[in-house]
């Protein structure tokens, strides 16, 4: 069973910068396609960012393109999601995804991932 386990969240203010971790157990960071979700208060989750098994393949949603980079460390068994330029709009819930079955396929869809972690809070306000 793969067990994903975020950190990082917190507050910050607009303009500021967050990085979240995803550990994930096994070797699912190295051989399958992992992603970002948020789901912000009162609104649809959504799909963030995802990595293909190799991290030669990447997808962001247009809102968060140049500001949020995906990346992740096969070493650590962690993925990251660098946040930069943070706005309100950001603030969410955000949750790792992996992908049991896609390596370098990076959905959008939620239904493609299997395997989700808990979630972190990240707050943007002043």
């Amino acid at each position: 069973q793969v067990r994903l386990v975020e950190s990082g969240g917190g507050l910050v203010h607009p303009g500021g910068s967050l990085r979240l971790s995803c550990e994930a157990s096994g070797r699912i960071i190295s051989e399958n396609a992992m992603g970002w979700f948020r789901q912000a208060p009162g609104k649809e989750r959504e799909f963030v960012a995802g990595l293909s098994w190799s991290g030669a393949i990447t997808n962001y949603v247009d809102s968060v393109r140049g500001r949020f980079t995906v990346s992740k460390d096969n070493a650590k068994n962690t993925m990251y999601l660098s946040m930069h330029d943070l706005k309100p709009e950001d603030t969410a819930v955000y949750s790792c995804v992996a992908s049991t079955r896609n390596r370098n396929y990076v959905s959008r869809a939620a239904a493609d991932y299997d395997a989700w972690g808990q979630g972190v809070t990240v707050t943007v306000s002043s």
